[in-house]
C-alpha cells in the first residue's frame, strides 16, 4: 500500500505531538462556527482527526479522539466559566476546575463512538470514506440524547450560509454534519492514498452533493401567507444580579409597563424568558392588568414566567399567552444545574452554583399544544430547547411561526450568545418558518424562513424591537422525518461493514505498522 509523504510523516510523530495535533484539530470546529465563521477550518479539523485516527492503534484512536474533544469543547464552551463564576458565585479557581471537568466529560462523550470506530472500522480501505462519516453522525446523535443531551457545537452549523445550507430543510444540522464528515473523509483519503479509484468516485459524489445543496437553496418547501404579522419585542436588559431581588420586583414590572405602552398597536407583543420576577400566581394582579390591556387593544401578549402549579407543587419555566394569545407552554428540555440539579440530594447547598434561584424547575410534558393567536398557531420554545433540532422541527408541524424566548445574561459578554443566534437561524432554515427570537439582554432578532436575520437589537441594551413575520404552511422534509433516517442508515452501514469484515486486525494485535499502542 503506497502512502503519501504527508501521512508518512504523520505516522512518525511522537505520541505527545500527535495528541497536541488532535487538540488543535478540535479547536478548528468552534472556529468554523459563530462568531468566527471560518467554515473551511471545520472540515480541515475533521480531516485531520480522520487521519490521526486512521493510522493509530485502538488505544491511540480513543486517546486522540478524546484530545480532539478537549480542543473542541475547551474553546467552544469557554462561556461556561462566565456562567459559573460571574453568576454562579464560584471562585475563579473553582469555576476553572468545574469548567475543565465539564470539558473533559464532554470530550469523553465525544470519544466513546470513536472507540468503537478504532476497534472495528479503522485501518480498512473504506474506513475514511464510509465508516468515519457514519461514526461522526452517530456521535452527534449520541450527544443529542445522552443524559438529556448537550447538542452544542455541531459541525453543520458552520454551513448556514454555504452551498450545503440547501440541505438543511431536508436532513437538518446533523445531516449537514454527516456531509461535512464525508467531505473530510474524502480529503483525508486523498492525503492518504490519492491514487485510489474509489476516492475519485466518492469525491465526485461529494462534489455533486455540494452542487445539489446550492440548487436546493432556491427550493421553497413552505408557503408564506401574504398578510404580515406586526410583532414587537421588549428587551428589558435586567441584570442577573438583581433579577430575583424582592426590591426590584416593582421597578421591573413598571419597566415592562412603560416599555410596552407604545407597542400595543402591534398584533403581537413579546416579553422574554422569565420577564416577570414573580411566579404566575404571585403575579396574577399584574397579569390580569396586562390581559385586560391586551384584550382592549386586540393584541396577543406572550411572556416568559415561572409557573407554580398548585396541583403538584411543581415549578415550570413557561410561556403564557394573554389578550388574543391563548395557551401556556412549559419548557421540556432543561439546563442541568441552571434549572435543575442532577444528584440533588448530594449537591444541593454544596456551593452557591448548585443553589441558583431557578434550579428548582420541573420538566414540562413532552406532548403540549403551542400558543394560538387568532388563526395563527405559534410553536414556542424556551431558551435551551432551541438547540434541539428534532424537538423544534416536530413541534412546528402544526404551527405557522416559531417563537423562542431566552435570557442570555448567563453567557455574559462571551461567544455563547453568538453561537445561540446561529442555532436559532438554523432552526428557521430547517423548518421553513419565521422565528421570533426574544431575549432579556440581546441581541433579539427577527429571522426569516431561510435563516436570515432581518432585524436585530443591540446586546446589553434596554430597547424594543419591531418587525414583521409571515405565517407559513407546509412542512420541510426534515420536519417530517427528523434525524432518525440518517441515524438508522449510518447504524445499518456500520453494522453491515462489521458483519462483512468479520474479525479485524485491530482485534488481534496491539501494534500496527510498528506503532506502539502505549503512545498517545
Amino acid at each position: 500500500m503506497t502512502v503519501s509523504p504527508f501521512v508518512s510523516r504523520l505516522q512518525t510523530l511522537p505520541g505527545w505531538l500527535a495528541g497536541i495535533l488532535a487538540v488543535v484539530a478540535g479547536t478548528l470546529i468552534p472556529l468554523s462556527l459563530a462568531p468566527f465563521q471560518l467554515w473551511p477550518l471545520g472540515i480541515g479539523g475533521m480531516a485531520l482527526l480522520a487521519l490521526l485516527l486512521e493510522q493509530g492503534s485502538l488505544a491511540q484512536v480513543f486517546k486522540r479522539a478524546w484530545f480532539f474533544g478537549v480542543g473542541l469543547y475547551g474553546v467552544g464552551v469557554s462561556w461556561i466559566y462566565v456562567s459559573i463564576h460571574d453568576f454562579g458565585g464560584a471562585s475563579p479557581l473553582l469555576a476553572g476546575f468545574l469548567t475543565l471537568l465539564f470539558v473533559c466529560f464532554m470530550a469523553l462523550m465525544f470519544s466513546l463512538p470513536f472507540y468503537l470506530y478504532g476497534r472495528w472500522f479503522s485501518r480498512w480501505r473504506w474506513s475514511l470514506l464510509l465508516a468515519f462519516p457514519a461514526t461522526w453522525l452517530l456521535g452527534e446523535c449520541f450527544r443529542y440524547w445522552f443524559l438529556t443531551g448537550f447538542p452544542w457545537l455541531y459541525s453543520g452549523y458552520a454551513h448556514l450560509h454555504t452551498p450545503l445550507s440547501g440541505w438543511a430543510p431536508v436532513i437538518g444540522v446533523i445531516g449537514l454534519g454527516f456531509l461535512c464528515a464525508l467531505t473530510a473523509g474524502v480529503i483525508a483519503q486523498l492525503l492518504w492514498q490519492w491514487r485510489q479509484r474509489a476516492v475519485a468516485l466518492l469525491g465526485s459524489v461529494v462534489v455533486v452533493l455540494w452542487l445539489a445543496g446550492f440548487a436546493l437553496k432556491d427550493v421553497a418547501w413552505t408557503h408564506l401567507d401574504d398578510k404580515p404579522i406586526n410583532v414587537a419585542m421588549v428587551q428589558p436588559n435586567i441584570s442577573q444580579d438583581i433579577k430575583w431581588s424582592a426590591a426590584f420586583v416593582e421597578p421591573t414590572l413598571d419597566l415592562l409597563r412603560t416599555m410596552t405602552e407604545d407597542l400595543w398597536q402591534n398584533d403581537w407583543v413579546i416579553w422574554p424568558e422569565a420577564a416577570i420576577p414573580l411566579t404566575y400566581h404571585q403575579a396574577l394582579p399584574f397579569l390580569n392588568e396586562m390581559n385586560d390591556r391586551a384584550t382592549e387593544e386586540g393584541t396577543g401578549l406572550m411572556t416568559g414566567i415561572i409557573y407554580d402549579n398548585p396541583r403538584d407543587d411543581n415549578y415550570y419555566n413557561s410561556i403564557a399567552g394573554f389578550g388574543d394569545a391563548m395557551g401556556i407552554y412549559h419548557k421540556r428540555r432543561l439546563v442541568p444545574f441552571g434549572e435543575y440539579v442532577p444528584l440533588e440530594d448530594w449537591l444541593r447547598g454544596l456551593i452557591h452554583f448548585f443553589d441558583l434561584p431557578t434550579s428548582i424547575i420541573a420538566f414540562g410534558p413532552m406532548e403540549q399544544r403551542g400558543i394560538q393567536i387568532g388563526q395563527v398557531a405559534v410553536s414556542p420554545s424556551v431558551c435551551y430547547e432551541l438547540v434541539y433540532p428534532d424537538l423544534v422541527a416536530f413541534s412546528a408541524r402544526d404551527a405557522q411561526v416559531l417563537l423562542t424566548i431566552s435570557n442570555l445574561g448567563w453567557f455574559g459578554d462571551s461567544i455563547g450568545p453568538l453561537q445561540f443566534m446561529e442555532m436559532a437561524q438554523m432552526r428557521a432554515l430547517e423548518t421553513g418558518r419565521y422565528l421570533v427570537y426574544s431575549t432579556n439582554n440581546g441581541s433579539s432578532a427577527f429571522i426569516d424562513e431561510k435563516g436570515r436575520i432581518i432585524n436585530f437589537s443591540k446586546a446589553f441594551s434596554t430597547e424594543t424591537l419591531s418587525g414583521q413575520v409571515y405565517a407559513a404552511e407546509g412542512m420541510t422534509p426534515f420536519m417530517r422525518w427528523g434525524s432518525l433516517p440518517l441515524a438508522i442508515l449510518s447504524l445499518v452501514l456500520l453494522v453491515g461493514i462489521r458483519v462483512l469484515r468479520g474479525k479485524t486486525p485491530a482485534d488481534q494485535a496491539g501494534i500496527l505498522d510498528g506503532i506502539d499502542n502505549t503512545k498517545v
